[in-house]
C-alpha cells in the first residue's frame, strides 16, 4: 500500500469563536494595563510633582515625555528581539524589565535621574506597543483582526485610566512617590496574568537569519510608502495633541475661575472610559464602512472634543474631554490596527514604526504643548492641537485610501 502525504495546514488564526482568542484578548488588556499605567501614573498628579520637586509645568511634565521618548526609541529594537525570540516572549521580557525600573524611579532621589530613569523604562515598556498588533495578526484569524485590535486598544485606555486614578488618592495622602509605587505593583499583577493566561503562539516564524541592514531596508521601505507614512502621521499629531490636553488640564483646572483641588482633577481621567468604548466601536464600524470613513470622522469628533474645552464652564469642559477622547481612541484604533493589516513584508518593523512616530508626537508635541500652554495659556494650547488634528485629518482626506 502506498503512503500519500499530508500536505501541511497553513494557519490561519484562530477564529473569534474560540477559546484561545478569548484568552488572546484578556491576556492583551492585563498587559495593556501593566504598561499603560505605569507610564502614564505621574500625569495625573504632575501639579504636586511640580510643588513637591520645584519645577514648573513643562518641566514637571518631563517624567510622561521621557517615558514615551524612551518608548519611542525601544519599539524597533523590540521589533528585532521580537523577530527572534518570538513576540510573546519578547512582550513577557519588556514587563519584567518595566516593573524593575518603575521601582528604580521610586527611589531615586534627583529629578535628573528620575528622567534618566523614567527613559529606561519607558524603552522597556516599548515591547508590548511594539509587538501587540503584530502579535494578534499572527494569531488571530484576518476577519477578525480589525475588531480585536480595537479590543486591544480599549484594554490600554483601562491601563493610562487606571495608572491615573489610582496614583492620585495615593500621592495626596502619602505624596507623589508612594502614587507611582502603588501603580507599579499594579503593573507587576497584571503583568503576571499577561504572562499565565497567553496561550503559546502558532503563527510566529522564527527569523535568525536578517541581518540588521536587513530590517534596515525593510524600515526604509515602509518610509518610502505614502500610504504608510500617512499612518505614522495621525499617531505623530493626533497622540501629541491628545496627550498635551490631559498634561495640562489639570493644571488649568486647579487656577481660577475653577479652583479644583488634586483629587477632584484627578477624576477627569475617567473619561478614559468613553475611549475604551470608541476603540473597540471603531474597529467594528470599520469592517462595515471602510477604515478611512471612520478615521476621518474620528478626527473630527476629536477636533469637536477639544474646542468644547475652550469655554469656561466645568460642564462644558468635561463634555469636551469625553469627545475628544472618544474621537482619539477611535482614530487610533483604526490607524494602528491599519498599519498591521497594509504591511506586506516587514510586518513587525511596520507596526514598531507606527509606534515610533505616535511616542515621538507624545514625547515632543507633549512637551512644545507645555511651553505654549505656559507663555500663552489654554486657548492657545486647545487651537494648536485642533490644528495638528485638522492637518492630520487633510493627510488622511489626500493620502489614505479606503
Amino acid at each position: 500500500m502506498t503512503m500519500t502525504s499530508v500536505p501541511a495546514v497553513r494557519w490561519e488564526g484562530h477564529s473569534r469563536e474560540s477559546t484561545e482568542y478569548r484568552r488572546i484578548l484578556v491576556a492583551l488588556a492585563c498587559a495593556g494595563v501593566a504598561t499603560f499605567a505605569q507610564l502614564y501614573s505621574p500625569q495625573g498628579i504632575l501639579p504636586l510633582v511640580s510643588r513637591s520637586l520645584d519645577v514648573s509645568a513643562d518641566r514637571s511634565a518631563l517624567l510622561i515625555s521621557a517615558a514615551t521618548l524612551g518608548l519611542a526609541a525601544g519599539v524597533l529594537p523590540w521589533s528585532w528581539v521580537a523577530d527572534r525570540i518570538g513576540r510573546l516572549a519578547a512582550m513577557r521580557l519588556s514587563l519584567v524589565a518595566a516593573t524593575v525600573l518603575g521601582l528604580a524611579v521610586v527611589l531615586c532621589p534627583d529629578f535628573t535621574w528620575i528622567l534618566a530613569l523614567r527613559i529606561a523604562e519607558g524603552a522597556a515598556l516599548g515591547g508590548l506597543p511594539a509587538l501587540a498588533v503584530t502579535y494578534l495578526q499572527e494569531e488571530i484569524h484576518p476577519a477578525h483582526t480589525a475588531v480585536a485590535a480595537g479590543t486591544y486598544v480599549s484594554g490600554t485606555t483601562i491601563g493610562g485610566l487606571l495608572g491615573r486614578v489610582v496614583a492620585a488618592p495615593v500621592a495626596a495622602a502619602l505624596g507623589w512617590r508612594w502614587g507611582v509605587a502603588s501603580v507599579v505593583v499594579l503593573s507587576a499583577v497584571a503583568a503576571a496574568a499577561f504572562m499565565l493566561l497567553a496561550p503559546a503562539p502558532r503563527g510566529f516564524r522564527r527569523n535568525t537569519r536578517a541581518p540588521g541592514a536587513a530590517v534596515l531596508r525593510l524600515v526604509a521601505t515602509h518610509l518610502r510608502d505614502p500610504r504608510m507614512l500617512v499612518l505614522y502621521g495621525q499617531g505623530f499629531l493626533l497622540m501629541g495633541g491628545f496627550v498635551t490636553i490631559y498634561n495640562y488640564l489639570a493644571f488649568r483646572l486647579q487656577r481660577a475661575p475653577f479652583d479644583l483641588s488634586t483629587g477632584v482633577t484627578s477624576l477627569l481621567f475617567l473619561a478614559y472610559l468613553a475611549g475604551t468604548w470608541s476603540s473597540r466601536r471603531a474597529g467594528l464600524a470599520a469592517t462595515r464602512l471602510g477604515r478611512r470613513r471612520v478615521l476621518l470622522a474620528s478626527i473630527a469628533v476629536m477636533i469637536a472634543g477639544v474646542l468644547l474645552t475652550l469655554v469656561t464652564w466645568l460642564p462644558g469642559v468635561l463634555v469636551g474631554l469625553v469627545v475628544l477622547t472618544v474621537g482619539f481612541f477611535g482614530a487610533h484604533a483604526i490607524a494602528s490596527g491599519w498599519t498591521g493589516a497594509r504591511a506586506r513584508v516587514g510586518r513587525s518593523q511596520a507596526t514598531s514604526l507606527y509606534n515610533l512616530f505616535y511616542y515621538l508626537g507624545s514625547s515632543v508635541m507633549g512637551w512644545l504643548g507645555g511651553v505654549v500652554f505656559t507663555h500663552a495659556g489654554w486657548s492657545a494650547t486647545a487651537v494648536a492641537v485642533a490644528v495638528m488634528a485638522a492637518l492630520a485629518g487633510a493627510w488622511a482626506l489626500l493620502t489614505a485610501d479606503a
